[in-house]
């Protein structure tokens, strides 16, 4: 996560994973039972700010040499649920995808070639000892992908507007629902249309899934994505109804229907990632 919040956030979106603490094993369960009744816990800005102060230093810094002990914390139902962020996990598996994002011109800037083959022959290390480790938190940036929406349903959208404090835009559902919707989709899809990257995405983001607690929470956060649209725009947004209409319109054998609902979708995320190109 280091590397993707020092160049592209705030642009950013995340699907986490929050799990109860009889998840963890000693002595990890105590350390978040202790830290989730600490007060002025760290929050997804103080997390960002952190990852941004990395490019400071020369050469700058593409990994944390440690790793973080803070984590977002919920309550469901009255049970503590935390969601570690892995920050250092993160930020190799971030350092692995910007080959991708970057000319390399550009990204020899940011991140000179002997810091990146450092950070891979740490990560690589490290990966020998943790071959199970597995991140709670997913994060993309100038969109959201469908595949994450098709965890949650309209009703589980919670939005605030900037001008009711600081915007956001997110959904939570019970793990035991989401693991549910996701299979449901994934079959319909395969009976439906030729296997593509949505499919393939749906099983990627289903294997995630199985590692974690079967009565943990699942949050899509759009996380700095609300800054790189309007408040009318955000208020409109539904994509996961959109989602869901598109998929129970090819379970019931209407393709234009299914069509139609994936314009939407289209559109509205066309719109989101001509403004990287501005940028």
């Amino acid at each position: 996560m280091s590397v993707v919040s020092s160049v592209l956030v705030p642009y950013a979106s995340y699907l986490r994973v929050y799990e109860p603490l009889v998840a963890f094993q000693e002595p990890e369960r105590s350390h978040w039972a202790r830290y989730a009744g600490r007060p002025g816990r760290p929050t997804a800005q103080d997390e960002l700010r952190r990852s941004l102060a990395d490019l400071v230093p020369t050469p700058p810094v593409a990994v944390p040499e440690r790793e973080s002990g803070d984590a977002f914390v919920a309550e469901i139902d009255g049970v503590v649920c935390v969601c570690p962020w892995r920050t250092r996990m993160r930020g190799w598996l971030a350092l692995e995808e910007l080959e991708g994002l970057f000319p390399a011109n550009v990204l020899d800037v940011v991140l000179p070639p002997v810091v990146r083959a450092q950070a891979a022959a740490d990560h690589e290390r490290w990966a020998e000892r943790n071959p199970d480790a597995r991140p709670w938190i997913r994060t993309t940036v100038w969109h959201v992908p469908v595949r994450w929406f098709v965890l949650f349903t309209d009703e589980e959208r919670e939005y605030v507007a900037a001008g009711d404090g600081r915007p956001l835009l997110r959904y939570r559902t019970p793990m035991v629902q989401a693991r549910r919707r996701l299979a449901r989709a994934l079959r319909t899809l395969r009976e439906t249309v030729d296997e593509g990257p949505l499919t393939e995405g749906l099983v990627d983001v289903g294997r995630w899934l199985e590692e974690f607690h079967p009565k943990a929470l699942v949050e899509l956060d759009y996380g700095g994505l609300v800054h790189a649209l309007s408040g009318e725009l955000l208020a409109a947004d539904r994509s996961a109804a959109d989602v869901a209409e598109g998929i129970a319109a090819l379970r019931d054998g209407d393709g234009d229907a299914a069509g139609v609902a994936y314009g939407r979708l289209v559109e509205r995320w066309s719109a989101v990632r001509e403004r990287r190109s501005a940028n």
